[in-house]
């Protein structure tokens, strides 16, 4: 059987994708990876997605577009695709249970927050622990937050938090920056970020309470260990676009996927959504907008062709 779409990733970029493709009577598959939900189903309170005055839990809304997918026809199947064939149309997409063929392609996979590879920074995900400063940083108002790397991403975290915040720590490994020269002397100007270097955190408390109270750091130099009292630790360390199967098949840039024309990538049929080519923003929103944006794509794709 070829299918008219398959959508790689249920986050969503996939999900919107998917009630689009529904709804054009494409019958789309979705194979939801090994994230369902993506990133959304690792967030707690989403206060900023239109349209939810009192805001939803990022599981819940993810769960609302899954089924108003479906309602449409959409097919979800819970797998994760390890091998894609994009050298011939229609297209070859292997799970670990087996093998689908589709006529376009929708890669919306996401991409992965790198963390510090804590217990206790997994089991206060969501709870105190966050990965997007844009997302959670209007829930510390007041409140003291650690800021973890040192490139401009962190940088951008920290000057953003000091909106809300009442002091931000930066803590950082090495006794340099890599971040560039404007946004290190923006940081150093603030005076709510205090700098924490030759440092990185060893601990999160108190996963036992549910909630962040404090971190404690050692010296990489001397290996003096403290602790920094915190409300919030926010990990920004950069993100990984799960791109590894597509890499020698789609044109890749810092492993994100390059974007020709809308939603189009260097192969003709395929298209991509979301954070897996998304550098700048990696918002639920704008990945629900390019989801719509790539089905749209896929539908004109498949009009020409007379599908």
């Amino acid at each position: 059987m070829v299918r008219n779409v398959i959508i790689l990733g249920s986050g969503c970029a996939g999900s919107t994708a998917a009630i689009y493709a529904a709804r054009a009577n494409l019958k789309p598959l979705v194979l939801e990876g090994r994230e369902p939900g993506g990133q959304l189903g690792l967030t707690t309170d989403v206060e900023n997605y239109p349209g939810f005055v009192d805001g939803i839990q990022g599981p819940e809304l993810v769960e609302n577009m899954k089924r108003q997918a479906q309602r449409f026809g959409a097919e979800y199947a819970a797998e994760t695709a390890v091998e894609v064939d994009l050298r011939r149309r229609p297209f070859t997409v292997r799970s670990e249970t087996g093998s689908y063929m589709a006529k376009t392609l929708i890669v919306s996979t996401g991409a992965s927050a790198k963390m510090l590879g804590l217990d206790s920074e997994k089991r206060l995900l969501g709870r105190g622990v966050s990965t997007c400063a844009t997302c959670d940083g209007a829930f510390f108002r007041g409140k003291d937050v650690i800021v973890v790397g040192g490139g401009d991403t962190a940088l951008e975290d920290a000057i953003f938090l000091t909106r809300f915040a009442g002091k931000v720590l930066l803590v950082h490994r090495r006794d340099q920056f890599r971040a560039s020269k404007i946004m290190i002397d923006r940081a150093t100007r603030n005076p709510k970020i205090e700098f924490v270097f030759d440092s990185i955190v060893t601990e999160i408390l108190d996963p036992e309470r549910n909630e962040v109270s404090a971190a404690r750091i050692r010296n990489t130099k001397s290996g003096a260990e403290k602790t920094l009292a915190a409300d919030g630790v926010f990990v920004a360390i950069g993100h990984v676009p799960n791109t590894k199967i597509f890499e020698g098949q789609l044109a890749l840039d810092k492993g994100y996927i390059i974007l020709l024309e809308g939603s189009k990538t260097s192969v003709e049929g395929v298209f991509a959504a979301g954070d897996v080519h998304d550098q700048s923003y990696k918002q639920a929103v704008t990945a629900a907008g390019s989801g719509c944006r790539a089905a749209i794509d896929a539908e004109k794709f498949l009009e020409a062709e007379g599908s």
